[in-house]
């Protein structure tokens, strides 16, 4: 399970058995989240994360969203 980042308490990963379309996972104190990210930054699925955290990961994906695409095909590509 690669981790991406740790960030203000969310944390950014992936599977290490994934499947399409590419997506970031976030875990906080609270609960879980999962975003597609491949070409925009979606919500796609809450569970028990604070809305307040949803706005910050969905910003921090924003802005690293290009460094994770890269990541996510350089791990898949090895593997």
């Amino acid at each position: 399970m690669p981790t991406l980042l740790i960030i203000f308490g969310i944390r950014f990963y992936f599977y290490s058995r994934e499947h399409l379309p590419i997506h970031v996972h976030i875990e906080t104190g609270d609960g879980k989240a999962k975003f597609e990210i491949e070409t925009d930054v979606k919500l796609v699925e809450n569970k028990g994360v604070k809305i307040k955290d949803i706005k910050l990961a969905e910003a921090i994906l924003e802005e690293n969203r290009e460094n994770f695409v890269n990541e996510w095909n350089n791990f898949f590509r090895e593997s």
